[in-house]
């Protein structure tokens, strides 16, 4: 069993152990939540190559790096990161990438937004749970109210594990900005969301921003999977709003944690951000199909389920990156 089939396999437990104590031990493997065979045309692991193929790991000047190029204005940016003419983006990366530092590939990425990391930056030991100075909870409703405003995979995973509990949860999609899993993987996005009530905002209007946030201060647990800066750009404040409602669990899932770098991050570069790969004579390749989503998505509701028990008041803080360090650390990489 590879680290990342471990993890899984250890927060499932936890997760059984934790939703029993709120009357609903929750079995994750029946979910169906935790890979996405069959979904998409995926390539077996141990490549170079990520299975859905649009993340590559490729050596620096000084070391191993992965970029993702899952969204199509990614590759776009290739050019400008590595300081060439315009040309096709893996091209333009054999040829130039291992002309600059990781620390110089990695600083112009985050300038520009673009999901490169390098490999095993992430520290393993980051806290999950962070104390704001919240109230606790001064009263009990009979079904937890959560506002997953979350998308594509770790956020929707720790929403569905909610909803299976039998909280009460609310999905809200941007309008302008839908979730671009329920055209790519409909059945999965199912999975994920199908438990949930749906609400679509245009959260580009102020009066749909009201009612976002007139929203999360009548919720129990809020889960976002966004970027500092764009949770400040819709006027969402997480630590104030967890100091004013009594009781707030507020799940912030991001690439490198919630009190670390705001740099953009999908499954498979933070995955190896956090060292999660296999070696085959010297190089690395990938354990699995984005992996950092899976453990993320799992490890946050476990976090989130201790939280709402203590009485909530607090920040979740789950990190892709630190998640897929956990899990590496656990359990030695294999190497062939």
């Amino acid at each position: 069993m590879n680290p990342a089939q471990a993890a899984i396999a250890r927060l499932r437990v936890e997760i059984a152990d934790r939703s029993a104590r709120f009357g609903t031990p929750i079995d994750v493997a029946a979910l169906g939540v935790t890979d996405r065979n069959g979904e998409l045309p995926l390539e077996a692991p141990g490549s170079f190559v990520s299975p859905n193929g649009a993340c590559r790991l490729f050596r620096a000047a000084d070391g191993w790096m992965a970029l993702n190029l899952a969204r199509p204005e990614d590759a776009a940016l290739v050019p400008a990161w590595l300081e060439r003419d315009v040309g096709e983006a893996w091209t333009l990366v054999d040829r130039h990438a291992g002309e600059r530092s990781c620390a110089e590939l990695v600083a112009r990425a985050e300038l520009l937004g673009l999901p490169a990391a390098r490999l095993g930056e992430a520290d393993p030991a980051a806290a999950p749970i962070l104390p704001v100075a919240g109230a606790a909870r001064r009263t009990s409703r009979s079904r937890l109210k959560v506002v997953d405003l979350s998308a594509l995979w770790a956020g929707p995973l720790c929403g569905a594990i909610l909803a299976a509990i039998g909280a009460e949860v609310l999905r809200v999609e941007s309008r302008r900005r839908p979730d671009p899993s329920r055209d790519s993987t409909p059945a999965f996005f199912h999975r994920l969301n199908g438990a949930k009530t749906a609400l679509t905002l245009d959260l580009s209007a102020a009066a749909d921003r009201t009612r976002l946030t007139d929203l999360i201060r009548g919720a129990d647990m809020v889960i976002t999977s966004a970027r500092r800066r764009g949770l400040a750009s819709l006027g969402l404040d997480p630590g104030a709003l967890v100091r004013a409602v009594p009781g707030l669990v507020w799940v912030a899932i991001s690439g490198y944690g919630w009190t670390g770098p705001d740099r953009a991050a999908f499954g498979d570069d933070a995955a190896a951000a956090g060292g999660l790969v296999q070696w085959t004579g010297g190089a690395p390749g990938f354990l699995g199909d984005a992996m950092a989503d899976p453990i993320t998505g799992l490890a946050a509701a476990a976090s989130a389920l201790v939280a709402l028990q203590a009485g909530g008041g607090v920040i979740v803080d789950a990190g892709m990156a630190p998640a897929a360090a956990w899990a590496a650390h656990r359990a030695p990489v294999p190497v062939a």
